[in-house]
Protein backbone atom coordinates (compact mmCIF):
# COMPACT_ATOMS: atom_id res chain seq x y z
CA UNK A 1 0.00 0.00 0.00
CA UNK A 2 1.30 3.43 -0.89
CA UNK A 3 0.26 6.89 0.30
CA UNK A 4 1.92 9.49 -1.87
CA UNK A 5 5.56 8.42 -1.92
CA UNK A 6 5.28 6.49 1.37
CA UNK A 7 5.34 2.74 0.71
CA UNK A 8 3.94 0.75 3.63
CA UNK A 9 4.23 -2.65 1.99
CA UNK A 10 1.56 -5.29 1.60
CA UNK A 11 -1.28 -5.47 4.14
CA UNK A 12 0.17 -2.99 6.61
CA UNK A 13 -1.05 -2.62 10.19
CA UNK A 14 -0.89 0.87 11.67
CA UNK A 15 -1.24 2.42 15.13
CA UNK A 16 -4.31 4.64 15.56
CA UNK A 17 -4.13 8.24 16.79
CA UNK A 18 -5.27 8.32 20.43
CA UNK A 19 -5.22 11.24 22.82
CA UNK A 20 -2.89 10.80 25.81
CA UNK A 21 -1.78 7.44 24.40
CA UNK A 22 0.19 7.75 21.17
CA UNK A 23 3.01 9.94 22.42
CA UNK A 24 6.48 9.66 20.94
CA UNK A 25 7.63 6.91 23.33
CA UNK A 26 4.66 4.64 22.67
CA UNK A 27 4.84 5.27 18.92
CA UNK A 28 8.53 4.33 18.91
CA UNK A 29 7.82 1.12 20.82
CA UNK A 30 4.96 0.11 18.50
CA UNK A 31 7.16 0.67 15.46
CA UNK A 32 9.79 -1.60 17.01
CA UNK A 33 7.08 -4.20 17.54
CA UNK A 34 6.10 -4.12 13.86
CA UNK A 35 3.60 -1.30 13.29
CA UNK A 36 3.92 -0.22 9.66
CA UNK A 37 3.11 3.40 10.49
CA UNK A 38 2.17 5.32 13.63
CA UNK A 39 -0.09 8.31 14.24
CA UNK A 40 0.31 11.07 16.80
CA UNK A 41 -2.26 12.08 19.37
CA UNK A 42 -4.76 14.41 17.72
CA UNK A 43 -3.61 18.02 17.93
CA UNK A 44 -5.86 21.07 18.20
CA UNK A 45 -5.39 23.47 15.31
CA UNK A 46 -6.50 26.37 17.52
CA UNK A 47 -3.83 25.56 20.09
CA UNK A 48 -1.24 25.23 17.34
CA UNK A 49 -2.02 28.60 15.79
CA UNK A 50 -1.75 30.15 19.27
CA UNK A 51 1.59 28.34 19.67
CA UNK A 52 0.64 26.74 23.00
CA UNK A 53 3.80 25.08 24.31
CA UNK A 54 2.09 21.91 25.59
CA UNK A 55 0.53 21.40 22.17
CA UNK A 56 3.75 22.10 20.30
CA UNK A 57 5.42 19.33 22.35
CA UNK A 58 3.03 16.87 20.70
CA UNK A 59 4.81 17.59 17.42
CA UNK A 60 8.08 16.05 18.58
CA UNK A 61 9.02 13.21 16.24
CA UNK A 62 12.09 10.97 16.19
CA UNK A 63 13.51 9.35 13.06
CA UNK A 64 13.24 5.86 14.58
CA UNK A 65 9.44 6.02 14.55
CA UNK A 66 9.03 6.98 10.89
CA UNK A 67 6.88 6.78 8.88
CA UNK A 68 4.74 8.89 11.18
CA UNK A 69 1.53 10.85 10.66
CA UNK A 70 0.54 13.91 12.67
CA UNK A 71 -3.22 14.32 13.09
CA UNK A 72 -4.91 17.69 13.58
CA UNK A 73 -8.49 18.71 14.24
CA UNK A 74 -10.53 21.90 14.01
CA UNK A 75 -13.53 23.45 12.31
CA UNK A 76 -12.17 26.50 10.48
CA UNK A 77 -10.56 25.94 7.04
CA UNK A 78 -8.15 28.86 7.40
CA UNK A 79 -7.01 27.87 10.87
CA UNK A 80 -6.62 24.24 9.82
CA UNK A 81 -4.49 25.27 6.84
CA UNK A 82 -2.32 27.48 9.06
CA UNK A 83 -1.97 24.70 11.63
CA UNK A 84 -1.02 22.25 8.89
CA UNK A 85 1.82 24.52 7.80
CA UNK A 86 3.08 24.74 11.40
CA UNK A 87 3.04 20.94 11.68
CA UNK A 88 5.01 20.48 8.47
CA UNK A 89 7.53 23.18 9.38
CA UNK A 90 8.16 21.94 12.93
CA UNK A 91 7.60 18.17 12.83
CA UNK A 92 8.30 17.28 9.19
CA UNK A 93 5.88 14.34 9.35
CA UNK A 94 5.58 11.87 6.52
CA UNK A 95 1.81 12.35 6.40
CA UNK A 96 -0.69 14.90 7.71
CA UNK A 97 -3.99 13.40 8.85
CA UNK A 98 -7.30 15.20 9.38
CA UNK A 99 -9.51 14.16 12.27
CA UNK A 100 -13.10 13.99 11.06
CA UNK A 101 -14.06 11.17 13.43
CA UNK A 102 -13.46 12.02 17.11
CA UNK A 103 -16.85 11.53 18.81
CA UNK A 104 -16.19 13.07 22.24
CA UNK A 105 -18.43 15.95 23.19
CA UNK A 106 -15.73 18.57 23.71
CA UNK A 107 -14.63 18.04 20.09
CA UNK A 108 -17.66 16.88 18.11
CA UNK A 109 -20.02 19.04 20.15
CA UNK A 110 -18.13 22.12 18.98
CA UNK A 111 -18.37 21.16 15.32
CA UNK A 112 -14.92 19.58 14.90
CA UNK A 113 -13.95 15.90 14.61
CA UNK A 114 -17.06 13.79 14.02
CA UNK A 115 -19.13 16.95 14.35
CA UNK A 116 -18.20 17.71 10.76
CA UNK A 117 -20.29 14.72 9.68
CA UNK A 118 -23.20 17.13 10.12
CA UNK A 119 -21.61 19.70 7.84
CA UNK A 120 -20.07 17.93 4.86
CA UNK A 121 -19.48 21.10 2.78
CA UNK A 122 -17.36 22.50 5.63
CA UNK A 123 -15.49 19.19 5.98
CA UNK A 124 -14.64 19.24 2.28
CA UNK A 125 -13.63 22.91 2.46
CA UNK A 126 -11.23 22.04 5.29
CA UNK A 127 -9.78 19.13 3.32
CA UNK A 128 -9.22 21.24 0.22
CA UNK A 129 -7.68 24.10 2.21
CA UNK A 130 -5.20 21.84 3.98
CA UNK A 131 -4.27 19.95 0.79
CA UNK A 132 -3.43 23.28 -0.87
CA UNK A 133 -1.45 24.48 2.14
CA UNK A 134 1.13 21.68 2.42
CA UNK A 135 3.39 19.63 0.16
CA UNK A 136 3.05 16.26 1.89
CA UNK A 137 0.26 13.66 1.56
CA UNK A 138 -2.93 14.62 3.40
CA UNK A 139 -5.17 11.81 4.67
CA UNK A 140 -8.35 11.71 6.75
CA UNK A 141 -10.02 9.56 9.41
CA UNK A 142 -13.79 9.53 9.83
CA UNK A 143 -16.82 7.39 10.72
CA UNK A 144 -19.76 5.84 8.90
CA UNK A 145 -21.94 8.86 9.58
CA UNK A 146 -23.48 10.85 12.40
CA UNK A 147 -26.01 8.16 13.32
CA UNK A 148 -27.66 5.05 11.90
CA UNK A 149 -30.08 7.20 9.89
CA UNK A 150 -27.23 9.02 8.15
CA UNK A 151 -24.77 6.39 6.91
CA UNK A 152 -23.06 8.60 4.37
CA UNK A 153 -19.59 7.10 4.17
CA UNK A 154 -19.90 5.63 0.65
CA UNK A 155 -20.60 9.00 -0.94
CA UNK A 156 -18.34 10.87 1.48
CA UNK A 157 -15.33 8.74 0.54
CA UNK A 158 -15.64 9.86 -3.08
CA UNK A 159 -16.02 13.49 -2.04
CA UNK A 160 -12.93 13.38 0.16
CA UNK A 161 -10.93 11.77 -2.63
CA UNK A 162 -12.05 14.55 -4.98
CA UNK A 163 -10.96 17.09 -2.35
CA UNK A 164 -7.41 15.75 -2.55
CA UNK A 165 -7.31 13.29 0.34
CA UNK A 166 -4.77 10.55 -0.50
CA UNK A 167 -5.96 7.84 1.92
CA UNK A 168 -9.03 7.39 4.09
CA UNK A 169 -9.35 5.62 7.43
CA UNK A 170 -12.89 4.53 8.31
CA UNK A 171 -13.94 3.63 11.83
CA UNK A 172 -16.86 1.25 11.52
CA UNK A 173 -19.17 3.10 13.91
CA UNK A 174 -21.31 6.23 13.78
CA UNK A 175 -20.69 9.21 16.00
CA UNK A 176 -23.78 8.41 18.06
CA UNK A 177 -22.37 4.96 18.84
CA UNK A 178 -19.21 6.48 20.31
CA UNK A 179 -17.20 3.32 21.15
CA UNK A 180 -20.14 1.08 22.01
CA UNK A 181 -21.68 -1.77 20.04
CA UNK A 182 -19.93 -3.66 17.28
CA UNK A 183 -18.04 -2.00 14.43
CA UNK A 184 -19.77 -2.45 11.06
CA UNK A 185 -17.14 -3.56 8.59
CA UNK A 186 -19.67 -4.28 5.82
CA UNK A 187 -19.91 -0.59 4.97
CA UNK A 188 -16.13 -0.28 5.01
CA UNK A 189 -16.11 -3.15 2.52
CA UNK A 190 -18.69 -1.38 0.35
CA UNK A 191 -16.47 1.69 0.19
CA UNK A 192 -13.52 -0.45 -0.84
CA UNK A 193 -15.58 -2.06 -3.64
CA UNK A 194 -16.36 1.33 -5.18
CA UNK A 195 -14.51 1.24 -8.50
CA UNK A 196 -14.35 5.01 -8.63
CA UNK A 197 -12.13 5.08 -5.55
CA UNK A 198 -8.39 4.72 -6.14
CA UNK A 199 -7.08 5.93 -2.76
CA UNK A 200 -6.17 3.38 -0.05
CA UNK A 201 -8.88 2.50 2.46
CA UNK A 202 -7.79 1.74 6.03
CA UNK A 203 -10.25 -0.17 8.21
CA UNK A 204 -10.57 0.53 11.93
CA UNK A 205 -12.73 -0.86 14.73
CA UNK A 206 -12.65 -3.88 17.06
CA UNK A 207 -9.47 -5.44 15.63
CA UNK A 208 -7.95 -7.03 18.72
CA UNK A 209 -6.38 -10.23 17.37
CA UNK A 210 -4.34 -11.51 14.46
CA UNK A 211 -7.30 -13.59 13.29
CA UNK A 212 -9.61 -10.56 13.12
CA UNK A 213 -7.02 -8.55 11.22
CA UNK A 214 -6.48 -11.36 8.72
CA UNK A 215 -10.25 -11.64 8.25
CA UNK A 216 -10.56 -7.88 7.67
CA UNK A 217 -8.11 -8.08 4.80
CA UNK A 218 -9.59 -11.26 3.34
CA UNK A 219 -13.28 -10.41 3.71
CA UNK A 220 -13.46 -6.66 3.21
CA UNK A 221 -10.46 -6.06 0.97
CA UNK A 222 -9.11 -3.09 2.90
CA UNK A 223 -5.63 -1.86 2.08
CA UNK A 224 -4.56 -1.57 5.72
CA UNK A 225 -5.86 -2.20 9.22
CA UNK A 226 -5.63 0.28 12.08
CA UNK A 227 -5.23 -0.83 15.71
CA UNK A 228 -6.42 1.38 18.55
CA UNK A 229 -7.47 0.29 22.03
CA UNK A 230 -6.17 -3.27 21.53
CA UNK A 231 -2.63 -1.86 21.71
CA UNK A 232 -3.08 -0.71 25.33
CA UNK A 233 -0.55 -2.65 27.37
CA UNK A 234 0.08 -4.80 24.32
CA UNK A 235 2.36 -3.10 21.78
CA UNK A 236 3.47 -6.56 20.64
CA UNK A 237 0.06 -7.03 18.97
CA UNK A 238 1.67 -5.64 15.82
CA UNK A 239 4.11 -8.55 15.66
CA UNK A 240 1.30 -11.00 16.38
CA UNK A 241 -0.73 -9.68 13.45
CA UNK A 242 2.20 -9.29 11.06
CA UNK A 243 3.46 -12.81 11.67
CA UNK A 244 -0.02 -14.25 11.15
CA UNK A 245 -0.54 -12.41 7.87
CA UNK A 246 3.02 -12.76 6.61
CA UNK A 247 3.89 -16.25 7.84
CA UNK A 248 6.86 -16.54 5.47
CA UNK A 249 8.37 -13.24 6.59
CA UNK A 250 8.03 -12.84 10.39
CA UNK A 251 9.36 -9.76 12.11
CA UNK A 252 12.78 -10.21 13.69
CA UNK A 253 12.80 -8.14 16.85
CA UNK A 254 16.00 -6.31 17.63
CA UNK A 255 17.04 -6.25 21.28
CA UNK A 256 15.87 -2.68 21.76
CA UNK A 257 14.39 -3.22 25.21
CA UNK A 258 17.36 -4.86 26.88
CA UNK A 259 15.57 -8.12 27.67
CA UNK A 260 17.42 -11.40 28.08
CA UNK A 261 14.26 -13.39 27.48
CA UNK A 262 12.93 -14.91 24.28
CA UNK A 263 10.78 -12.47 22.24
CA UNK A 264 7.04 -12.94 22.75
CA UNK A 265 7.53 -14.94 25.96
CA UNK A 266 5.70 -13.74 29.07
CA UNK A 267 8.99 -12.61 30.64
CA UNK A 268 9.87 -10.63 27.51
CA UNK A 269 6.44 -8.97 27.45
CA UNK A 270 6.93 -7.86 31.04
CA UNK A 271 10.23 -6.28 30.02
CA UNK A 272 8.43 -4.50 27.15
CA UNK A 273 6.00 -2.98 29.65
CA UNK A 274 8.92 -1.91 31.84
CA UNK A 275 10.54 -0.24 28.83
CA UNK A 276 7.25 1.53 28.17
CA UNK A 277 7.38 2.88 31.72
CA UNK A 278 10.97 4.08 31.19
CA UNK A 279 10.04 5.80 27.93
CA UNK A 280 7.13 7.57 29.58
CA UNK A 281 9.20 8.77 32.53
CA UNK A 282 12.10 9.91 30.36
CA UNK A 283 9.83 12.13 28.29
CA UNK A 284 7.80 13.61 31.15
CA UNK A 285 8.96 13.01 34.74
CA UNK A 286 8.73 10.16 37.23
CA UNK A 287 5.37 10.94 38.82
CA UNK A 288 3.47 12.05 35.72
CA UNK A 289 5.17 9.42 33.57
CA UNK A 290 3.82 6.67 35.83
CA UNK A 291 0.35 8.25 35.82
CA UNK A 292 0.48 8.30 32.03
CA UNK A 293 1.27 4.59 31.81
CA UNK A 294 -1.39 3.33 34.23
CA UNK A 295 -4.04 2.69 31.60
CA UNK A 296 -1.64 0.31 29.87
CA UNK A 297 -0.92 -1.58 33.08
CA UNK A 298 -4.64 -1.80 33.80
CA UNK A 299 -5.49 -3.04 30.30
CA UNK A 300 -2.60 -5.37 29.49
CA UNK A 301 -3.62 -8.99 28.83
CA UNK A 302 -0.34 -10.13 30.38
CA UNK A 303 -1.89 -10.28 33.85
CA UNK A 304 -5.30 -11.58 32.85
CA UNK A 305 -6.27 -14.97 34.20
CA UNK A 306 -3.93 -14.83 37.17
CA UNK A 307 -5.91 -15.96 40.23
CA UNK A 308 -6.42 -13.49 43.09
CA UNK A 309 -4.50 -10.77 41.26
CA UNK A 310 -6.81 -7.85 42.00
CA UNK A 311 -4.95 -6.47 45.04
CA UNK A 312 -1.59 -6.70 43.31
CA UNK A 313 -2.96 -4.90 40.25
CA UNK A 314 -4.32 -2.12 42.46
CA UNK A 315 -0.93 -1.79 44.16
CA UNK A 316 0.78 -1.38 40.76
CA UNK A 317 -1.73 1.27 39.72
CA UNK A 318 -1.10 3.16 42.96
CA UNK A 319 2.68 3.10 42.73
CA UNK A 320 4.25 6.56 42.62
CA UNK A 321 7.93 5.76 41.98
CA UNK A 322 9.67 3.66 39.36
CA UNK A 323 11.43 1.57 42.00
CA UNK A 324 8.15 0.74 43.73
CA UNK A 325 6.41 -0.03 40.43
CA UNK A 326 9.23 -2.20 39.07
CA UNK A 327 9.42 -4.15 42.35
CA UNK A 328 5.72 -4.92 42.03
CA UNK A 329 6.07 -5.81 38.35
CA UNK A 330 9.02 -8.11 39.02
CA UNK A 331 6.95 -9.91 41.65
CA UNK A 332 4.59 -10.99 38.86
CA UNK A 333 7.25 -12.98 36.95
CA UNK A 334 6.52 -16.38 38.52
CA UNK A 335 2.79 -15.69 38.12
CA UNK A 336 2.93 -14.84 34.42
CA UNK A 337 5.27 -17.78 33.77
CA UNK A 338 2.77 -20.11 35.40
CA UNK A 339 -0.07 -18.57 33.42
CA UNK A 340 1.94 -18.92 30.21
CA UNK A 341 2.60 -22.60 30.99
CA UNK A 342 -1.10 -23.23 31.55
CA UNK A 343 -1.98 -21.49 28.28
CA UNK A 344 0.62 -23.41 26.29
CA UNK A 345 -0.19 -26.74 27.94
CA UNK A 346 -3.94 -26.77 28.62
Amino acid sequence: MQIGNIDLGERPVVLAPMEDVTDIGFRWLCRKMGASMVYSEFVSCDALTRMISSTLRKLHVCDAERPVAIQIYGKDPGAMAEAAKIVVEQAHPDILDLNFGCPVKRVAGKGAGAGLLQNIPLMLDIAQSVVKAVNIPVTAKTRLGWDCNHLIITELAEQLQDAGIQALTIHGRTRSQMYTGVADWTLIGEVKKNQRLHIPIIGNGDIDSAEKADNAFATYGVDAVMIGRASFGRPWIFKEIHDCIHKDNPITLEDTIGSKYAPMSADWKLDVLKEQVRQSISRIDEYRGILHIRRHLAATPLFKGIPNFREHRIAMLRATSINELFELMEATRPLIREQESITNNP
